[in-house]
């Protein structure tokens, strides 16, 4: 589970929940079918319009994806890895790899290393895994963009629904009472259209976003993993390459690099 998220749900509901409180209004105001039939059910009415129905049967997909923590393979654990690989492959040549491939979980990298164990150029291994790349961040792309568009409607729609109850609240003037209920019934439109639009639409396709970029650089780092065994470089030129992938704080200085190839 994705604590990121369910803790920004949980501050987002009490931040809007207690505001409300605090200012003297009612949170039984929220219960209005008008308006959330307006805000949901019309941002799902854009959508459709909007997007084919093949990229909007992901929308469940892309949801759960927010609430789940993504595994990645750490960058720290790749950096050995391929030190590994690359050590054998300078005493037992290239295709020593292939015993190593069905140990291999992760499909990209599995698919990487049977491209150059089986010889190909490197400029199409190269060609071939970065098209990969590019395919799989498009995909995610046009996931996130389900939810940016979502994040723009929903505004818009609030303004809509607020129009609509300010149109039934001028057509019950002689009702003092009335007239203040449906002006407030107006506004709740707007207010979730304005949530649903920046506190979960929008924040949603972020993190799409962000899950995309770290996975795109997981891969590109085996992306150059996987070139430099094909080049037969060092172990320590590996290392050194695929460092450059970790932020600075999370690299081992020089003492302990010195010491691990001493062991």
């Amino acid at each position: 589970m994705e604590k990121s998220t369910i803790i920004g749900c949980v501050l987002a509901v009490i931040a809007v929940g207690v505001g409300m409180v605090l200012k003297g209004a009612s949170l039984a105001a929220l219960a209005n079918p008008a308006a959330l039939l307006i805000i949901f059910v019309g941002t799902a009415a854009a959508l459709f319009i909007g997007f084919p129905l093949e990229d909007l049967k992901k929308f469940p997909k892309l949801i759960k994806l927010v609430f789940t923590e993504q595994k990645l393979v750490s960058k720290m654990e790749l950096v050995e890895l391929f030190s590994e690989w690359v050590s054998i492959t300078r005493r037992e040549g290239l295709l020593s790899l292939e015993a190593q491939i069905e140990r291999v979980d992760n499909p990209f990298l599995k698919s990487g290393l049977r491209l150059i164990v089986d010889g190909n150029d490197q400029e199409f291994v190269r060609d071939v895994l970065l098209e990969d790349i590019s395919a799989m961040e498009e995909r995610h792309r046009s996931g996130a963009h389900i939810f940016v568009q979502a994040g723009t409607y929903a505004p818009t729609l609030g303004v809509l629904g607020a129009v609509v109850g300010l149109i039934a609240a001028l057509g019950n003037l002689a009702e003092v009472e009335a007239l203040g209920h449906l002006i407030s019934a107006a506004f709740v439109a707007t207010l979730l259209g304005i949530f649903s639009g920046y506190v979960m639409w929008h924040p949603i396709a972020n993190k799409l976003k962000q899950k995309s970029k770290k996975e795109a650089e997981i891969r590109m780092m085996m992306v150059e993993g996987l070139l430099s065994i094909q080049s037969g470089v060092s172990v320590t030129a590996v290392r050194q390459k695929l460092m450059i992938f970790l932020p600075t704080s999370a690299r081992p200085s020089e003492d302990d690099e010195q010491g691990g190839r001493d062991e």
